[in-house]
């Protein structure tokens, strides 16, 4: 592969959100007055955005009362975002490794912007990126490749010489769909299904490794 940017997909890619994003969906729990979530079945709803986990939170729930509790949530997550998230082992490691290459990166990720930005700079990540493309950016979102053509748009790039490296079966439809390579990592959030079943080019075990393969290809 000739790779000339890479794009990378943010919660469960670079972050373990799973902590705050469990406390804002049981902090909307408790106001409605209904039951609290395991964090691990919160870890299973999480993959499409807010309004598709407060969905997955309220199944029974639709049209106004579910926009207001996504209103709910949100508010509580704008508390939570940045808390107690984590780095994921070796991301830092690969991040360094792609700037020292001289390829330049983006975050795609579907969660709001609103939540992208401030979680990026609590992290301590944003020097490292370019630009973010979020969940609500365009009209669409992965597993649309929107995100994914914009991003490369941007670059300067053909789709072919950007890679993405995510988490789940979103990413990888994405980037096949918009014709990127497409790494993914094993430990992330893909809806409780093994990311061995996805569609893509590697499956590497860190950032760390990714960037190894890229520049060793180079």
């Amino acid at each position: 592969m000739t790779i000339k940017s890479v794009t990378i997909d943010l919660d469960g890619t670079l972050l373990d959100t799973i902590p705050d994003l469990a406390a804002a969906a049981n902090g909307m729990m408790r106001e409605l007055g209904r039951h609290e979530f395991p964090v691990d079945v919160v870890a299973s709803f999480v993959g499409r955005g807010i309004p598709t986990l407060v969905a997955r939170c309220l199944p029974d729930v639709h049209g106004d009362e579910l926009a207001h509790a996504q209103s709910i949530f949100k508010r509580h997550y704008a508390i939570e975002n940045g808390r107690n998230s984590q780095l994921f082992p070796g991301v830092l490691d690969g991040l360094m490794a792609f700037r020292k290459a001289g390829l330049p990166m983006a975050v795609v990720t579907n969660k709001a912007a609103a939540f992208t930005e401030p979680l990026l700079a609590a992290m301590n990540l944003a020097p490292f990126f370019a630009f973010a493309v979020s969940g609500d950016t365009l009209p669409e979102k992965k597993p649309h490749p929107m995100p994914l053509t914009h991003a490369c748009e941007r670059f300067g790039v053909a789709p072919v010489e950007n890679l993405h490296i995510g988490d789940s079966k979103h990413d990888a439809h994405a980037a096949r769909a918009a014709g990127c390579p497409v790494f993914l990592v094993p430990y992330g959030y893909n809806e409780g299904q093994p990311v061995q079943a996805g569609d893509c080019d590697a499956i590497v075990t860190s950032l760390v490794e990714a960037a190894h393969r890229v520049v060793k290809a180079a």
